[in-house]
């Protein structure tokens, strides 16, 4: 044992305490009780202090006789020495840390033995200043106390006992410089162990240390997220929040749009428009055809003592010279009138040069307008059967329309007019047929090629209505309609202009009309001689009752389409017929010859 200053000793190294004011065998006279505290686990322990480890001290007794006289028994320690004033009774003395410490007794010996002079006197003498304590009698019975009328509470609640320390402090973390940058931080002190926790669970404060420098403060126990971590997280919370952004931009956009179409949009109402393009075409296209057209076609509106009409016409030259159908200013007579509107919304009085119901072609003119467009003229030898074509009238009076097709067909034998059952007022025109729309009012408008030059003449349709109304009554376009050639109606526009009359080219012999054979045959009875005598027929031997075939190669199957393809041609035009006669057939050759129309 450590002699000349006393040991210091944990408190759960000591034997359990005793009550207060009991020894080893007994109460001890005198000794009022020492202070004792209760722990949480509900051992009882002597007041003491805490130091700074938070560990409660007391002094360790010193094993001896008592110096005071104390009655012992054996050699076993049953009172303690007090030295100096102590709290609640129990001796205590101050070292050089502070803490209090209780003195050891000396062990019991009869007669000294060791300790004696550690107890302060020979032969365990009590020192002066310190008053004897009563000796216990070692077999003493205990004194029966009153019990309380509850059980002792064990974590001393009062009013039962005073409120001490459940549980040793936490861990004083000593200020310290902060280390360096890259240095790393000393541990702090372990977890105070205790006899009831040998092995206490980390916490939060073990290893907190206020001074030192700013870092992660990670309480849960879950790894500290690295540099590269956080990216990550950051980035792929920006890209869900950019897919959010998306979806709910998206969602928004289309119930507002559904919105604005089904309400008609929010504000007036502006409807998208082209910009204003160049008003120039393709001279070949339809509207470049036209523009080019219409300033030199006109307008016929025809009034008679009994009938009108509205035609149309187009200019020939710039004397004032308009070429029209026949059927469109006969209604004016010898006294009517005749008025020409132009494109452009001029009018002027119109007279008749000429015409011809055999050719159903006539030549009007007008005086004192200047500024005349004459309209070029092209070759309708040259057209085929497919080639685009624009026609331009006034049909049903609605004056300056346009319409395009094709030629539909050529060489179409027609015949118009007819109405004064004399047959003087009939037509024959070998047409170019066009599916170009062509209405009541069109007559005598050109037929243009994709050039703008004239190659035909509107002349007549094929209506629905009747069947054989090619004169163009007042029903409308089935997509018939036929012209004369330009070819036949320059030259009969020439005669009616330098004469007055055009001149029809024959053959010099009678046809049977009522003949329902193929071809067309030469009359063997009639009013006169079926062969003109001195004729272009006789000359060639033609005689009645021969059967003409064809034409220049052509077949014929009618008298009609023999006309027809005889004023196709000029007078002074060689043909070459084909004809049979009592079952033979035979070609002849024959120049035609003139006669004036009407």
């Amino acid at each position: 044992m450590n002699e000349g200053k006393p040991t210091k000793a944990k408190w759960w190294s000591r034997p359990r305490p005793v009550p207060p004011g009991v020894g080893a065998v007994g109460p001890v006279e005198g000794v009022s009780g020492a202070e004792t505290d209760h722990r949480s686990d509900g051992d009882h322990r002597p007041e003491g202090d805490y130091r700074s480890d938070g560990d409660y001290e007391l002094d360790r007794p010193s094993v001896g006789a008592a110096s005071s006289g104390t009655a012992l028994s054996g050699a076993a320690p049953s009172s303690t020495v007090l030295s100096g004033d102590a709290p609640s009774g129990a001796g205590a003395g101050s070292d050089s840390d502070g803490d209090f410490e209780l003195e050891r007794p000396a062990l019991a010996q009869q007669g000294g033995g060791p300790g004696a002079d550690e107890a302060g006197g020979p032969s365990g003498a009590a020192p002066a200043d310190q008053a004897p304590v009563a000796a216990v009698p070692a077999q003493q019975a205990p004194v029966d106390r009153p019990r309380p009328l509850h059980d002792p509470d064990p974590y001393s609640t009062p009013p039962y006992g005073e409120p001490g320390p459940w549980a040793p402090a936490p861990p004083v973390q000593h200020p310290a410089v902060t280390p360096a940058h890259g240095t790393a931080v000393p541990p702090g002190p372990p977890s105070v162990p205790y006899p009831s926790n040998p092995h206490p669970a980390p916490t939060p404060w073990q290893n907190y240390d206020p001074w030192a420098a700013p870092g992660p403060l990670q309480q849960n126990g879950a790894a500290v997220e690295t540099k590269t971590q956080r990216r990550k997280r950051a980035r792929k919370a920006l890209v869900l929040g950019a897919v959010a952004l998306a979806v709910v931009s998206g969602g928004a956009g289309g119930a507002v749009g559904a919105y604005l179409e089904r309400n008609g949009g929010v504000g007036d109402v502006t409807l998208p428009q082209a910009a204003k393009e160049a008003p120039g075409r393709a001279p070949d296209s339809v509207a470049g055809i036209a523009a080019r057209a219409l300033p030199s076609v006109v307008t016929l509106h025809v009034r008679g003592s009994s009938e009108e009409d509205t035609g149309t016409g187009f200019v020939l030259d710039t004397r004032g010279h308009i070429l029209t159908n026949n059927h469109v200013v006969e209604p004016a007579g010898s006294g009517g009138e005749i008025t020409v509107t132009f494109s452009g919304g001029e009018s002027a009085k119109a007279t008749v040069v000429g015409h011809d119901s055999g050719y159903d072609l006539a030549v009007v003119k007008v005086s004192g307008v200047r500024g005349l467009r004459p309209m070029a003229l092209g070759n309708s030898d040259s057209v085929q059967v497919g080639d685009p074509v624009v026609a331009i009238g006034a049909p049903f009076d609605l004056a300056n329309t346009v319409t395009s097709g094709i030629i539909s067909a050529k060489e179409r034998p027609i015949t118009a007019g007819g109405e004064k059952g004399d047959g003087s007022d009939v037509s024959y025109v070998d047409a170019l047929q066009t599916d170009a729309p062509i209405n009541p009012g069109n007559s005598g408008g050109p037929l243009l090629d994709t050039r703008a030059r004239v190659i035909g003449i509107n002349s007549a349709i094929r209506s629905a209505d009747s069947g054989t109304d090619l004169q163009g009554g007042q029903a409308g376009s089935i997509g018939l309609g036929f012209a004369i050639p330009v070819n036949q109606a320059r030259r009969v526009a020439e005669e009616l202009i330098n004469t007055g009359r055009a001149t029809h080219p024959v053959i010099g012999v009678m046809l049977d009309m009522d003949y329902t054979g193929d071809g067309a045959r030469v009359g063997t009875k009639g009013g006169g001689a079926p062969v003109t005598a001195g004729g272009p027929g006789a000359k060639a031997g033609i005689k009645a009752g021969d059967v003409i075939t064809e034409v220049d190669g052509q077949r014929v199957h009618s008298g009609e389409e023999l006309i027809v393809k005889t004023r196709a041609h000029r007078p002074g035009d060689r043909l070459r017929l084909t004809l049979q006669r009592g079952g033979s057939q035979r070609t002849i050759t024959l120049v035609l010859g003139s006669a004036n129309g009407g």
